[in-house]
């Protein structure tokens, strides 16, 4: 069987939180406490170790960078952005052919913006797999 590439698609920010975790896990770990303590219990005591996010976006235009959302979206009703970006995180999370049957329910606008989306999101990916040039 041909060794699969390791999938390298993630979530940014949970990455990057995960990294800021390990190294408090690590620095609780090397508390005298810590020799009494589950593995488990070391993780609960890293967690509430962690400074309180405060990336809120500086302006508008950050906003818009940050958002998974085509530019021509970013207007739209916060009803409408919701529900684009809840197809989205349903394409990650439970598959994009769930997320697309779903989709293809809502309304023409949320269908095109969610496949523009989604091909915004992908299409790095495909690249760095070789897919797509």
């Amino acid at each position: 069987m041909p060794d699969q590439p390791s999938p390298k698609f993630e979530h940014a920010a949970l990455e990057a939180d995960m990294k800021v975790l390990a190294a408090e896990v690590k620095k609780h770990r090397e508390r005298p406490e810590a020799a009494t303590m589950t593995e488990k219990e070391i993780l609960k005591q890293a967690i509430r170790s962690l400074p309180p996010a405060t990336n809120a976006p500086t302006s508008q235009q950050d906003a818009q960078s940050r958002s998974p959302l085509p530019a021509y979206a970013q207007s739209e009703s916060a009803e409408v952005k919701l529900e684009i970006e809840y197809l989205i995180d349903m394409a990650f999370h439970h598959g994009i052919a769930k997320a697309d049957a779903l989709a293809r329910k809502a309304p023409a606008f949320v269908l095109d913006a969610f496949h523009d989306a989604l091909a915004g999101k992908l299409y790095p990916e495909f690249q760095r797999r070789g897919i797509l040039k």
